[in-house]
């Protein structure tokens, strides 16, 4: 059964999320935005494509006035500015104008760089989010924020650029690769942590059922995941204030990601970086001994790490530095005031964050121990 959730952006209605457990609706949902006389385009990456391209091809041929689709090769290290302008040429070459759309199909790089490429291309053409990773249906293909990295850095050039629909077919999420599917939970247990202690327990009791794919259970738990986003984005939508709570676990988990040279997966660095975030919540006395324990051991049981070897820490301090979220010299660390509510804080220092750095790296000396 589809379910759906519109979200505002400057206090009206915007676009909508819609829940649901196939591709059957997607042209119901793109004619009802007048897709019928525009041109579309489809930008996914190979290994997508290979899953579904041709069958959301099939969909639009014969009901728009042309569909095509573009495909990029997949991985975090085509995330640039020259996949953006590949996208660029081929729009070009297909003769796009300002009244076509962009159909961004797949995880969270081909969402981030076709909301870019639509907002850049003619000044800004329409996007929809099609996400297919449990990662960018939870997090990234909500809210507008699009880019790319720059030498390394985690979206370094972006815009704002709201789609017109977020179209979420739960069930692709059976065909992700384990690995994949638990390091997007990282992003829904975010959301709990920061926003929804309620939320955060109902996780923890359909752990079974998560773990396992219950599609009933993933729509719901995506409904509730997205609702914490959506009513963040809502109050903040360009980041000027509680919009940077949805960092926790980013900036630590950010510098990892990059010193990793992206081997672990952006989930996998977020859990990381939660725990190391966590740690620091309770050396503050903002969390108690107990509640840090929980918190770090909770990532157990959906397969993602809370150690890390292979790391310097004084390098993921430097990192830290070249963070985006830096602010005057200092960065915008979140925090845990308690489970369920988080905290901007700017007077996090270098010592607590390396302390926190050594808490989750896994040393040699460890190994040996």
């Amino acid at each position: 059964m589809s379910e759906r959730m519109p979200v505002l952006y400057n206090k009206k209605p915007c676009y909508d999320i819609v829940f649901t457990q196939s591709f059957r609706a997607l042209w119901e949902e793109l004619d009802a935005l007048g897709c019928q006389e525009k041109r579309l385009c489809i930008v996914t990456d190979s290994k997508v494509d290979e899953l579904y391209g041709e069958e959301l091809l099939g969909l639009l041929e014969g009901k728009c006035r042309k569909a095509v689709k573009h495909v990029f090769p997949c991985g975090e290290e085509n995330k640039t500015l020259d996949t953006v302008k590949d996208i660029y040429k081929f729009l070009i070459a297909e003769g796009f104008d300002r009244k076509d759309m962009l159909l961004a199909l797949g995880g969270g790089v081909t969402g981030d760089i076709t909301g870019y490429a639509a907002a850049t291309f003619l000044r800004g053409i329409d996007y929809v989010q099609i996400p297919t990773t449990l990662l960018a249906q939870a997090d990234s293909s909500i809210g507008g924020k699009t880019g790319v990295d720059f030498d390394g850095y985690k979206n370094m050039v972006g815009a704002f650029k709201m789609p017109r629909l977020v179209y979420m077919n739960l069930e692709v999420l059976r065909t992700l690769e384990e690995r994949q599917y638990f390091a997007g939970f990282a992003e829904v247990m975010k959301h709990g942590l920061i926003k929804d202690a309620v939320f955060y327990e109902w996780l923890i009791e359909n752990m079974y059922e998560i773990c396992e794919r219950d599609l009933d259970v993933l729509q719901e738990m995506m409904m509730r995941s997205c609702t914490v986003k959506r009513l963040v984005v809502e109050k903040d939508p360009t980041e000027q204030g509680d919009r940077a709570l949805l960092n926790f676990g980013h900036t630590i988990g950010h510098a990892i990601e990059k010193a990793k040279g992206f081997e672990l997966y952006h989930g996998e660095c977020v859990a990381l970086g939660a725990v190391a975030a966590a740690y620091i919540s309770w050396k503050r006395e903002l969390l108690t001994m107990e509640e840090y324990y929980e918190v770090r051991d909770m990532f157990v049981p959906f397969y993602l790490p809370i150690s890390v070897d292979n790391i310097d820490p004084q390098e993921i301090l430097r990192l830290t530095k070249s963070d985006k979220k830096m602010e005057s010299g200092n960065i915008k660390f979140v925090l845990l005031k308690k489970i369920g509510k988080a905290v901007l804080d700017r007077t996090v220092t270098d010592e607590e964050i390396l302390a926190a750095i050594e808490e989750i790296y896994f040393s040699e000396e460890d190994a040996h121990a």
